[in-house]
């Protein structure tokens, strides 16, 4: 029974996907739960999967297609069977031009009971293995071949047009297909290395001793020069990449920003969650049957927590400065945004109603939000809405850096790594303490540069307290 993939609909916002990376085409034969291709929202990327066993038999998008939601996408039967009646309205492949509109395509999909006569059963070859290294890659094939660094001029090409794809590397790598032996031949004999069989590489010949000198560097250029490969390669920029792009130019062209850098002593913060992780290892998790000790809030869930509680006695910073609209929004609950860094960009997913929530809360939900932007399943519903959002470049090991802000909001605070510093200590003499700087940047058209500054002021004093803190909210 022939079955129709729709384009799914994620979040109640998304009116339409572009289609990002075909993993079967016409012909293949997949099962349930095997990635049939990647779409992109203007926010996230997503895996659609196949909802049964069978064959592809019509696929009615290319890649890059912006496609509405809800559209058929492809056919999922068995060889010969009829697909025609399921073709969508503005379909670029597999029956462009037919005219058929289905308004409802997707709203319920409907069963075909009858089979056509019985055909051959299409099979997909593997295109030959191409020596000059000018099949197409998808991007994520690119991405393992250059980690496990495959001769992609060996490797096989079964993707749609004869693109080499993610299994084609996999099975590269598992023929053992991961070097390449073009250093050429000019070097001292008995030299071993580093490629198959130990064959010297071009990446061997700059660590051999007799070529260090100006004609062993042009020995190099040369032999790089004899290499099958390109200078370059040019890689289309993903739908994601090009809203990041265009939300951060309108932030920094748009907004009067001005950032403010603070200082404060991490100590307290630092020896309370030492504390916990003290207690946990003594068991009295189980013991005290704290929520709080299942799970040690990391430097960022506090500081999320502390943002949440103190940014609402300031309400211009927990606002959207609507100027076309000429509306200055204060918000009465707090959506902290949370940037996350992905494989596939910048995304900031919202901890929404923080300001209710104790921080065993925000960090549970904080972390399982950044599980789904970095797997692609996230909900777009769930990273729009923030009110103000925090940026951490702590793990970076930065010390001061500019966060951008996320438009319409006024502010966004900017994380950074702890640090030694040095001050005064009580004896006279000069002490080391462990120091954090937080970077706070604002919408100067929305609020002056001295509310701006209480702000930052009281969430250092927040932080410098966060034990006595605690103890009062």
């Amino acid at each position: 029974m022939a079955v129709p993939v729709i384009m799914p609909r994620q979040g109640q916002s998304v009116e339409s996907c572009i289609i990002g990376e075909w993993h079967v085409a016409k012909g293949d034969k997949v099962s349930a739960g095997d990635k049939l291709f990647t779409y992109e929202t203007d926010k996230a990327t997503f895996d659609e999967e196949a909802p049964s066993d069978g064959e592809i038999i019509a696929v009615f998008f290319e890649e890059g297609d912006d496609v509405p939601c809800l559209l058929n996408v492809l056919v999922i039967g068995e060889a010969g069977e009829s697909w025609e009646e399921f073709i969508p309205e503005g379909a670029t492949a597999d029956g462009a031009g037919a005219g058929v509109a289905k308004t409802e395509a997707a709203a319920s999909v409907p069963e075909v009971t009858t089979k056509a006569e019985a055909a051959p059963v299409a099979t997909t070859a593997a295109t030959a293995p191409s020596l000059d290294g000018e099949h197409p890659i998808s991007p994520r094939a690119k991405g393992l071949a250059a980690k496990h660094n495959v001769d992609l001029r060996m490797t096989a090409a079964t993707g749609p047009k004869g693109r080499i794809i993610e299994r084609d590397v996999e099975a590269a790598i598992d023929a053992g297909l991961v070097a390449t032996t073009a250093a050429g031949h000019d070097y001292a004999a008995g030299v071993a290395g580093s490629g198959i069989g130990g064959a010297v590489r071009v990446e061997d010949l700059a660590k051999l001793p007799e070529l260090q000198s100006l004609e062993g560097a042009a020995l190099i250029d040369q032999a790089v020069l004899s290499l099958d490969e390109t200078e370059y390669t040019d890689d289309k920029i993903t739908n994601i990449r090009k809203v990041i792009a265009r939300s951060m130019h309108a932030s920094l062209s748009e907004m009067a920003q001005l950032t403010l850098n603070a200082s404060f002593d991490a100590s307290n913060i630092l020896a309370w969650r030492n504390r916990l992780k003290d207690l946990k290892e003594r068991g009295m998790d189980e013991k005290l049957g704290l929520a709080i000790l299942d799970r040690i809030p990391t430097i960022n869930d506090i500081i999320l927590y502390a943002v949440s509680r103190t940014v609402k006695k300031y309400p211009d910073c927990n606002a959207h400065y609507l100027a076309e609209e000429n509306i200055f929004r204060h918000f009465n609950r707090v959506h902290l945004g949370v940037a996350v860094d992905t494989p596939r960009g910048l995304m900031v997913p919202v901890v929404r109603n923080a300001d209710l929530k104790s921080i065993s809360q925000i960090s549970a939900e904080a972390r399982d939000l950044a599980i789904q932007c970095n797997e692609g399943s996230i909900n777009p519903d769930k990273i729009s809405g923030s009110t103000i959002t925090i940026t951490n470049m702590g793990r970076s090991g930065v010390e001061s850096f500019t966060p951008v802000i996320n438009p319409p909001e006024t502010c966004i605070v900017g994380v950074s790594s702890t640090y030694e510093k040095v001050r005064s200590g009580k004896d006279g003499g000069i002490e080391l303490y462990p120091a954090m700087t937080i970077s706070l940047t604002i919408d100067h058209r929305a609020l002056d540069g001295a509310p701006g500054s209480l702000f930052l002021q009281a969430l250092i004093q927040t932080l410098e307290n966060f034990d006595l803190f605690l103890m009062g909210s």
